[in-house]
């Protein structure tokens, strides 16, 4: 047996591409269209792990998707979180659960999917202004 993919199901596809491609920095590594099915799937992967990815699922009839809670979260780990969440957060993202302890944040996808950020190696050491940041909504 062997990891394929995840799937999320999203209701905007560019708004989408731009979070996980733009901001949290996966790269695409395939896409496909369904005119029958109406439907175009869109595969991004992090650079360092290329056989790890997330599979976009855009259905061309509108749909309203609920129980994203449910789903649980997908993680990444980033070389630097606290210029990571900056990078997010100069660029309109919630900072939902600030890297307090240096190690670990929450933020949300378009679709209010949950990603968890991890600092890689270990904890950096808590500075501010993430150390006294509060916590924003859910995760």
């Amino acid at each position: 047996m062997r990891y394929l993919h995840t799937m999320v199901r999203v209701t905007d596809l560019e708004q989408s591409l731009h979070f996980y491609r733009d901001l949290l920095g996966l790269k695409e590594v395939r896409r496909s269209e369904s005119e029958k099915g109406r439907y175009t799937l869109v595969f991004l992967a992090a650079p360092e792990t290329p056989d790890a990815t997330i599979e976009l699922t855009y259905n061309w009839d509108p749909e309203t998707y609920t129980g994203g809670r449910n789903f649980g979260h997908l993680a990444y780990e980033v070389d630097d979180i606290y210029a990571f969440c900056q990078h997010l957060q100069d660029n309109g993202v919630t900072i939902n659960r600030p890297p307090r302890d240096g190690r670990m944040a929450f933020v949300r996808s378009p679709d209010g999917i949950s990603i968890e950020l991890l600092q890689k190696g270990g904890a950096k050491e808590p500075a501010e202004p993430w150390k006294s940041a509060e916590n924003i909504g859910t995760w």
